[in-house]
């Protein structure tokens, strides 16, 4: 993986409420009884966003009430600001929301973030491994907070080809797949194991993607 070169995510708005309406705070998934602050953020890269999301909930008390891919992706997205995802935190105390956000940045500008998988980024490979899961991911793939898991992401078919080379490469297992196309028309899956084991998942998902990527119509081998 390390050959592959990054595409750093692009935050395209930030915003707080420090004392948002109860309407809205409902609307958007959160507890007027608990909550009183909103940090809303759109990016134009979705998974590493959830990622960022959840190393949110790891340094400050918030909690991820709203985060919702857009359809087709950013390239197709319907403002200049919308990107391709919205996420939305909410806590108590709106100091809380800005240590949460100081978080989401520094993991989107120094951790998550798609690769280029070929050249001129045609194919693009999403192969992360989060050590420590915070409270967000951890109750979406119904695993406990702490626990590591692989977050792995391609197009179609080379993600179908990547996840079973992952599965094969380590003593990991498949917690949730994403079969295509998800809303941005990838596919997706989140494995779980050792740090060791999910990283070598990983690393055998990337090497897929970028064979897949250069040579997309297999040769069959003569009889």
């Amino acid at each position: 993986m390390s050959l592959l070169e990054p595409i750093v995510p692009t935050v395209l708005s930030v915003r707080r409420l420090p004392a948002a309406d109860p309407a809205l705070l409902r609307a958007y998934g959160a507890d007027p009884t608990r909550h009183t602050s909103l940090g809303l953020v759109t990016v134009d890269q979705d998974d590493p966003t959830y990622v960022a999301l959840d190393e949110a909930t790891k340094h400050a008390r918030v909690d991820v009430v709203f985060a919702r891919s857009f359809y087709a992706g950013s390239a197709h997205a319907s403002g200049r600001l919308s990107g391709e995802i919205l996420g939305v935190l909410a806590a108590a105390d709106p100091d809380e929301i800005e240590h949460g956000l100081a978080a989401l940045l520094r993991c989107l500008t120094h951790d998550a973030c798609f690769y280029k998988a070929d050249a001129g980024g045609t194919v693009t490979v999403f192969p992360h491994v989060i050590a420590s899961l915070g409270h967000y991911l951890s109750a979406q793939a119904g695993l406990a907070p702490g626990e590591t898991m692989a977050y792995l992401v391609a197009p179609p078919i080379e993600a179908t080809i990547a996840l079973d080379a992952a599965l094969k490469a380590a003593d990991v297992r498949a917690v949730k797949v994403f079969p295509p196309p998800t809303e941005t028309n990838f596919a997706a899956a989140w494995l779980a194991g050792s740090l060791p084991s999910c990283q070598a998942a990983a690393e055998a998902y990337a090497e897929a993607v970028v064979r897949v990527a250069a040579e997309p119509h297999e040769r069959r081998a003569r009889a």
